[in-house]
């Protein structure tokens, strides 16, 4: 039997009972039935009920009562509450305690059977609810972090620890190494995780657009704004907002962000409210923030209020061991996805990745992956199957040839290749910022991707 449509008819009274599961039954509900709340309450532990019809007035153990000690059991029925003794304060009770409604007797058997259909379907959306957050949960949850290695353990401890908290919260890592999910993991282990988690990248959002979206705006605050908006910290009220690539905030924008931090409240664009919220912070960069300091291009009081607690993601070069575990979970995700048979990569290949340098860390791997499941025309990923420049880039410290011959302007059109792609991912992908730490100017640096083939991951 469905348990939404198991109902528990409890009153003191027989003649009301009989009346109750004789109207139910006929409605083809699964009717149990108590003469008091003792047995009430053994029975809800024991059975799952949609709702419960509960008289108000008992003796020994009355209805209000029964709906406080329901409140210490799992999956709690809705309680409709039954009484000959009808009152505004008894009913105001009985709904702080959650009751989902009230009805006095004599009642009619119409209003009986639209309260039970009504309080069966808000179990049915709470349960629902129920199950898409403990979805999300596991979505992003430590499950989503991939690694056994010393370092990642280490991250592990260090998140269980801190989600709990109110603490602000920075994130450093190379770009790939998988930022944004050791940011949704800490909301969804705090007290925090069935309200929002928002996140922006402040680097893919023109400084003169990110005040808007971070903030918010009036109608009228700039020409194209017919209407007023809410910003992305309103929208966070409650939950986490993560910044990314926080480093390429303008000063103007730091300072902003700086007041949100310590007053807890902002004005949108154009506008002269206050408004409060209440969100924790959690930033992340692929920069040092201490050379930007240092450099007058990131305020210091930000800084300091921004470093509470730090999170330091090893590149994937550092944790080698962990290859095999994300590469595993990145073919069983792609093999889904292409609704393919699951694939094994060969002992030979697996070796191949683990001495790969990685300069786009996991997301690279990811994607090498993805394009290996893809092509593998049978069951067995072989090295073949891979990215040439994985294939051919020699491990960290070694002296020799790979395997393969390959002339010098080969291997320095490789080498050439890989810092290229380095800069590229340090930089997320922006092209402007990649000749400016490559030294390069960006007309060359877009001649020479036309020319390696590499193109925008993205």
């Amino acid at each position: 039997m469905n348990p939404k449509g198991r109902i528990l008819v409890v009153d003191d009274e027989e003649v009301v009972r009989d009346v109750l599961s004789t109207l139910l039954r006929a409605e083809n509900y699964h009717v149990d039935l108590a003469e008091n709340g003792v047995q009430a309450l053994d029975m809800v532990r024991a059975g799952d009920y949609g709702v419960v019809l509960l008289d108000l007035m008992m003796p020994d153990m009355d209805g209000l009562q029964v709906l406080e000690s329901f409140h210490k059991t799992e999956g709690l029925p809705e309680t409709v509450v039954l009484t000959a003794f009808a009152s505004i304060e008894k009913a105001v009770r009985a709904t702080q305690l959650g009751a989902f409604d009230f009805i006095a007797k004599p009642f009619k058997n119409d209003e009986i059977l639209l309260v039970i259909k009504n309080a069966l379907e808000r179990r049915r959306l709470r349960d629902e609810n129920e199950r898409l957050r403990e979805s999300l949960r596991q979505r992003f949850s430590f499950r989503n972090i991939i690694g056994k290695s010393a370092p990642m353990q280490q991250i592990y401890d260090l998140i269980a620890q801190i989600a709990p908290r109110r603490s602000t919260v920075l994130i450093q890592g190379e770009s790939g190494t998988g930022k944004e999910l050791v940011a949704k993991a800490i909301h969804a282990a705090s007290t925090r995780a069935d309200d929002p988690f928002v996140a922006i990248n402040c680097g893919n959002i023109p400084s003169e657009l990110l005040e808007s979206e971070i903030f918010g705006h009036v109608r009228g605050a700039y020409t194209g704004a017919t209407s007023t908006k809410k910003g992305l910290f309103e929208v966070a009220d409650g939950g986490t907002f993560f910044l990314d690539e926080v480093a390429s905030i303008s000063l103007e924008m730091q300072a902003k962000l700086l007041r949100v931090i310590q007053e807890r409240e902002f004005r949108r664009l154009g506008g002269l409210e206050n408004i409060k919220v209440d969100v924790r912070m959690i930033a992340a960069t692929n920069s040092d923030l201490q050379e930007a300091v240092a450099n007058g291009t990131f305020r210091d009081d930000l800084y300091y209020r921004l470093n509470v607690i730090v999170i330091k993601l090893p590149p994937l070069c550092e944790r080698a061991e962990d290859i095999p575990l994300l590469a595993d979970h990145f073919i069983k995700k792609y093999c889904d996805e292409n609704g393919r048979g699951l694939c094994v990569v060969d002992p030979k290949a697996t070796r191949l990745l683990m001495d790969y340098s990685w300069p786009g860390n996991v997301r690279e791997l990811e994607n090498a992956i993805e394009r290996a499941v893809v092509l593998c025309p049978g069951d067995v990923i072989t090295a073949d199957l891979f990215p040439k420049n994985i294939t051919t880039d020699l491990p960290q410290g070694s002296n020799g040839f790979p395997e393969e011959s390959l002339s010098l302007r080969e291997r320095v059109g490789n080498f050439e290749k890989n810092l290229i792609m380095a800069a590229l991912e340090r930089t997320n992908w922006n092209q402007k910022k990649a000749a400016e730490l490559l030294s390069v100017n960006p007309t060359t640096l877009s001649e020479k991707l036309k020319r390696l083939g590499i193109r925008s991951t993205k």
